[in-house]
C-alpha cells in the first residue's frame, strides 16, 4: 500500500512537469507497481491457471501415492494454487498467497517419499506434482526477496530430483530421466527468475529517474518563484516606495506635497499586500485595447496626456491579467523615465496586437543613455521594465542613442 501511495504521488507530480509527449512516451506508465501487476496478472494468473489445469488433469489419472495421501496432497497443493491465482487476478494479497503456495508445494515435495513409500512407480513418466515445479519458482519470484528467489529456483528442482530417486530406488534408468527433468526445471526456472529481475530493475530505474526529475523540477520551480518574488519586490520598491520618497523630497508646493502623500499611501498599501499580490494583480483576462487604456490612465496620473496609438487586429490575443499588468507597469515606468530624463520630449506610446503577439513601444526624443553605464543599484530599467516583463514570459528591448530612446515590450501567446 505504501508503494502504491508513493507511485500515485510521483504520477501526480510527473504530470505537472512540462515535457515533450514524444520524448517521454510510455515512461509515465512503466513503474514498479505496474510491472508487479503485469507479472502477477499474466504469469501468476493466466500462466499458472493453464499449467495448473494441466497438472490437475494429470493428477486425476493413476497415481503413485498411498491411499489417503493422494487426496490430501491434491487438496493442499491445488487449493493453495487456486488461492494464489485468485489473488493475482484481483491484485490483492499476491505476496501472501504466492508465498503460501511456494511453502506448501515444497512441503508436499518433501512428503512425497512418505506418500509413495512401498509403491513402485508404474512408469518413468513424471508424476503430477512435477508439472507444478516451475510454478513454485514463479511463486517465489512474486513473494520473496531476490536471494530467496534464487534459493527457491535451485532448491525446488533439486528436491524433486532427490525424492524421485528415492521413490525409484536410485536405479540407473531413474538417474537419466530425473537428470533431464531437473535440468529442464532449472533452465526454465532461471529464465523466470531472470525475466522477473530484469523487468523490476528497469521499472525501479525509471521510478528513480522520475523521482529525481520531480525533485529537480521542484527545486527549479522554487528558485523561479523566489526570483519572481525578488523581481516583484524590487520593481515595487522602485516604482512606488522610492518614487514616493523622491517626490516627497522634491515637493515645494502644497499640490506637490499632497501628491507625494498620496503616492506614499499607495506605496505602503502595495508593500503591505506584496505577499497576497505576488503577481501584481489578478489573472482576469484583459484585451489589448484595455491595456492601451491602462497605459493612458497611468500616464495621466503622472500628469501627462499621452495619446496611445493602437493597431489591434480583430483576432488579437487576450492577455492574462498578470501579463497585462506587467506590460502596463513596465510601459508606465518607461514613460516616467522619459519624463524624468528627457523632459517628455517626443514622447509617444503605441500598442499593436496581431497573430498571437502583443507589443508596446514607448519612445522619446531625448539624448539617450548608456545602459551598461547605469549602476547596478538603479532598478528603473533592470527590475521595473526588463525583469518584470521577463517574469511573465515576455521580452523587453531598448534602443537608445543621441536621437532618443525606444523601449519595446513584447509578449507572445503560448502555442502549446
Amino acid at each position: 500500500m505504501a508503494a502504491d501511495g508513493q507511485t500515485a504521488v510521483l504520477d501526480t507530480a510527473w504530470a505537472q512537469i512540462p515535457h515533450s509527449r514524444e520524448a517521454t512516451a510510455g515512461i509515465g506508465s512503466f513503474t514498479r507497481s505496474r510491472v508487479e501487476r503485469i507479472i502477477s496478472l499474466v504469469a501468476g494468473g493466466l500462466g499458472s491457471l493453464i499449467v495448473g489445469c494441466q497438472a490437475f488433469l494429470t493428477a486425476l489419472g493413476p497415481s503413485d501415492e498411498r491411499p489417503g495421501w493422494h487426496e490430501a496432497l491434491m487438496i493442499a497443493v491445488f487449493g493453495s494454487l487456486a488461492v494464489m491465482i485468485l489473488a493475482c487476478v484481483i491484485g490483492r494479497g499476491v505476496r501472501l498467497a504466492a508465498g503460501a503456495f511456494a511453502l506448501i508445494y515444497m512441503l508436499a515435495l518433501a512428503a512425497w517419499p512418505i506418500a509413495t513409500e512401498g509403491i513402485a512407480p508404474q512408469t518413468l513418466d513424471e508424476p503430477w506434482i512435477w508439472y507444478l515445479l516451475n510454478l513454485a519458482t514463479l511463486a517465489a519470484v512474486l513473494a520473496f526477496p531476490f536471494p530467496l528467489q534464487i534459493g527457491w529456483t535451485i532448491l525446488a528442482p533439486v528436491l524433486f530430483g532427490v525424492v524421485r530417486l528415492v521413490q525409484g530406488g536410485f536405479t540407473r534408468d531413474y538417474w537419466i530421466a530425473v537428470s533431464l527433468d531437473v535440468s529442464f526445471a532449472l533452465i526454465l526456472g532461471g529464465v523466470i527468475l531472470t525475466l522477473g529481475w530484469l523487468f523490476r530493475s528497469v521499472a525501479v530505474n525509471v521510478d528513480e529517474t522520475r523521482a529525481r526529475a520531480v525533485s529537480s523540477y521542484a527545486r527549479a520551480a522554487a528558485a523561479d518563484a523566489a526570483e519572481q518574488e525578488r523581481v516583484a519586490v524590487a520593481a515595487l520598491m522602485h516604482d512606488s516606495v522610492l518614487a514616493a520618497l523622491i517626490a516627497a523630497e522634491r515637493a515645494t508646493t502644497p499640490r506637490e506635497r499632497t501628491l507625494a502623500a498620496a503616492m506614499a499611501r499607495e506605496a505602503l498599501t502595495r508593500l503591505a499586500n506584496t505577499e497576497q499580490d505576488a503577481h501584481e494583480g489578478t489573472d482576469e483576462p484583459r484585451t489589448a485595447a484595455a491595456l492601451a487604456d491602462d497605459i493612458a490612465e497611468a500616464a495621466s496620473e503622472l500628469g501627462l496626456d499621452v495619446d496611445v496609438q493602437c493597431d489591434i487586429a480583430p483576432s488579437s490575443p487576450v492577455l492574462p491579467g498578470r501579463v497585462a499588468r506587467a506590460l502596463s507597469l513596465a510601459a508606465t515606468q518607461a514613460i516616467a523615465n522619459a519624463l524624468q530624463h528627457a523632459g517628455g520630449a517626443g514622447l509617444g506610446v503605441a500598442v499593436s496586437a496581431a497573430d498571437g503577439r502583443v507589443r508596446v513601444d514607448v519612445h522619446d526624443a531625448g539624448g539617450g543613455f548608456d545602459l551598461d553605464a547605469v549602476p547596478d543599484d538603479r532598478l528603473g530599467i533592470r527590475a521595473s521594465i526588463i525583469a518584470r516583463v521577463a517574469a511573465v514570459g515576455g521580452r523587453a528591448d531598448l534602443e537608445t542613442g543621441p536621437h532618443g530612446t525606444i523601449v519595446r515590450l513584447a509578449w507572445r501567446e503560448s502555442q502549446a
